[in-house]
C-alpha cells in the first residue's frame, strides 16, 4: 500500500481502530481519539470493515466509477487511425475539432504518444564469433581531465564553472568478440596517429595471448576512415569492417564495454587527478579480464573463456 506521507492511519492503524470497537468494546469516539483521527473517519473505517472485513480497509482507487464526459470509444479509435497515418497530435486535433491537450492525453494513453511508436522495432541481431581474433571491436570515448573531485562524486556544483577548460583525454578500447578479452589505453587524442599506434599495440597484445586478429570493426570516425589507417591494417593483414552509418549498435560489444568501464572504473571512485584515474585502469582491467564473471559466457571470465576456446581449437 502506498500510504500518503501525512496519513494518520496505515493499514495496521485501521485494523487496530476497528478491532478496538468490535472486539474490545471501545466506543468509536474513544478509538478515533486514540488513533488521532476524527470521529467521522472512525465511523467510515468501521462501516467499511462491517461491509467486507479487513480487505475493505485497503485504500481504494481514486478513479471515478463512471466517466460520463470521457471521450467516446469511437473517437478514440478515429484518433488512433489518424495517428497510424502519421499525423501529428495538433493535426489530429484540428481535423476532429478537439483540444490539443485531449488528443495528446489519448495518444499517450494508447501508447502512441510519439511517432516512433509506429515504427516496428528491429529484432535483436546478436552474434558471437566462434574463434578468438575472428573479430576485434575498437572504439574511443572522450573523458574530461580531472582537476579535483567533481560534482559527480560530491553532488556539489558550486564553483564548477571556474574549473572548465581542463581539456580532454581519450579512452581507446579493443575487445575480442569471441572471448570478450579487452585491451585499453588512455591517450591524448583520437587522431589518426594515435589510433594507428593504439591499434598496433593492441594487435601485438592480443598476439602475445595467442590471438591472431583477422578482422577489426570500428565506427565511421575520421581516423578510422583515413587512408593511413586503411594502409596500416592492410600491412598487418587485418580486414577492416566499419559499422553502418548512424547505427552504433553494430559495434555494440565495444559500446557495452565502454559503459562497463565508465561505471566500474572511470566513475567508480573520487579520483583527485587524471593521473590517479589512469593509474587505476590496469588493476581494474586485470580484474575484468581475469576474474570478473561475464554474463554472456555463463559467468566465465574472459581469460577463462579464451583458454577454453583456444583449447578447443588445438
Amino acid at each position: 500500500m502506498n500510504v500518503h506521507k501525512n496519513a494518520r492511519l496505515t493499514m495496521h492503524g485501521r485494523v487496530l481502530l476497528v478491532r478496538r470497537v468490535v472486539e474490545e468494546d471501545w466506543t468509536v469516539v474513544a478509538a478515533s481519539e486514540a488513533a488521532g483521527v476524527s470521529v467521522r473517519t472512525g465511523f467510515k473505517w468501521l462501516a467499511r470493515f462491517r461491509a467486507g472485513g479487513e480487505r475493505m480497509l485497503h485504500d481504494r482507487s481514486s478513479a471515478p466509477a463512471r466517466r460520463p464526459s470521457s471521450t467516446p470509444i469511437g473517437t478514440v479509435a478515429t484518433i488512433e487511425e489518424l495517428r497510424r497515418q502519421r499525423l501529428t497530435g495538433p493535426a489530429i486535433a484540428r481535423r476532429l475539432g478537439m483540444p490539443r491537450a485531449t488528443v495528446g492525453l489519448i495518444l499517450r494513453r494508447i501508447g502512441l504518444g510519439r511517432l516512433t511508436a509506429l515504427e516496428s522495432k528491429l529484432p535483436a541481431n546478436r552474434y558471437e564469433r566462434e574463434r578468438p581474433g575472428d573479430l576485434i571491436h575498437v572504439d574511443t570515448k572522450k573523458l574530461g581531465r580531472i582537476d579535483g573531485i567533481g560534482h559527480r562524486m560530491t553532488g556539489d556544483r558550486r564553483g564548477q564553472s571556474s574549473k572548465r577548460g581542463t581539456g580532454w583525454e581519450v579512452l581507446h578500447v579493443a575487445i575480442d568478440d569471441a572471448s570478450r578479452l579487452a585491451y585499453t589505453e588512455i591517450l591524448a587524442d583520437e587522431k589518426t596517429d594515435a589510433v594507428c599506434a593504439f591499434t598496433d599495440r593492441a594487435l601485438s597484445w592480443f598476439a602475445r595471448h595467442g590471438v591472431t586478429v583477422a578482422r577489426l570493426m570500428s565506427d565511421n570516425g575520421s581516423a578510422y576512415k583515413s587512408h593511413v589507417f586503411r594502409r596500416f591494417l592492410a600491412n598487418r593483414g587485418v580486414r577492416h569492417i566499419r559499422t553502418r552509418p548512424y547505427t552504433p549498435r553494430t559495434n555494440g560489444k565495444a559500446e557495452r564495454f565502454i559503459q562497463t568501464t565508465l561505471r566500474e572504473w572511470a566513475y567508480a571512485a573520487p579520483y583527485a587527478s587524471s593521473r590517479e584515474r589512469t593509474e587505476a585502469m590496469p588493476t581494474w582491467l586485470d580484474d575484468y579480464n581475469l576474474v570478473r564473471p561475464h554474463s554472456a559466457h555463463n559467468g566465465l571470465a574472459p581469460w577463462t573463456r579464451l583458454n577454453n576456446l583456444l583449447g578447443n581449437d588445438i
